[in-house]
């Protein structure tokens, strides 16, 4: 009789390493979401715990004040803390997803209208290339527009000015014998340099100057939640093509 292997009592990654064996990347990178997510979960619980007490007594304050500007000030900031939490909450327990067969396109034009405006007020041109026939495909319709939403104002943080945002689709053979509905996000900034590529979907990694670096490990996370996937393209000096993949209804 064969005995039953005994349960490790640390991580995949650290259990490899012990015996002595090469551990691969992908293992490597869900033991350290793994860790991640269960540092975010506590981290953000007790943020906005703290921030509940907080607002508040803050706003009692602020409402007896005649500082405007102040009062104003510290609301931004309090609203800008307590966003940061639920990112970090949903990165680490995203919420229960609820699945319908979805028109891509409407969700897609739907989540560019939203940010609407960032795109106008940075003189950025957006261009549409719906290819994909038919574009259904089964999915959460919340999730699937916060992940588009991520991309394009990664798009448009990377154009910085004056800029052009391509927003294509396309239907493609899939391995299964079915078929895979691709977006492709493609935008005409700096691209992203050879040492940053490697690392775009890391949580909390980022290079811009007030970033949180979770929307692209979120998005990330809502692809492979949704049995898709997600992958970047890049040119230094010529822009960057993230695309979005999902398996088409």
């Amino acid at each position: 009789m064969s005995s039953k292997p005994e349960k490790s009592s640390g991580s995949a990654a650290a259990s490899a390493s012990a015996s002595g064996h090469d551990v691969p990347e992908s293992l490597r990178r869900l033991d350290r979401l793994a860790n991640v997510g269960l540092v975010s979960a506590s981290l953000a619980h007790e943020i906005k715990n703290g921030l509940v007490a907080v607002k508040t007594y803050t706003e009692v304050l602020l409402e007896k004040g005649d500082d405007n500007q102040m009062t104003e000030l510290v609301r931004r900031e309090l609203t800008r803390i307590d966003g940061l939490a639920s990112q970090m909450l949903r990165l680490s327990a995203p919420k229960a997803s609820t699945p319908k067969t979805l028109n891509l396109h409407q969700t897609l034009d739907h989540s560019l209208r939203v940010l609407e405006y960032q795109l106008r007020d940075r003189f950025i041109t957006l261009q549409r290339d719906y290819s994909a026939s038919p574009d259904t495909v089964r999915g959460d319709e919340a999730q699937l527009q916060q992940a588009f939403m991520n991309l394009v104002l990664n798009a448009v943080e990377a154009i910085g000015q004056n800029g052009e945002l391509t927003v294509r689709t396309v239907l493609t053979p899939a391995a299964n014998g079915g078929q895979r509905l691709r977006i492709f996000f493609q935008d005409t900034g700096p691209g992203i340099t050879p040492e940053n590529l490697a690392r775009l979907f890391e949580p909390f990694f980022t290079t811009k100057k007030n970033g949180t670096g979770l929307g692209l490990a979120i998005t990330r996370r809502v692809a492979e939640d949704h049995q898709g996937d997600i992958e970047v393209t890049n040119e230094p000096g010529s822009g960057a093509v993230f695309i979005f993949s999902l398996p088409a209804a």
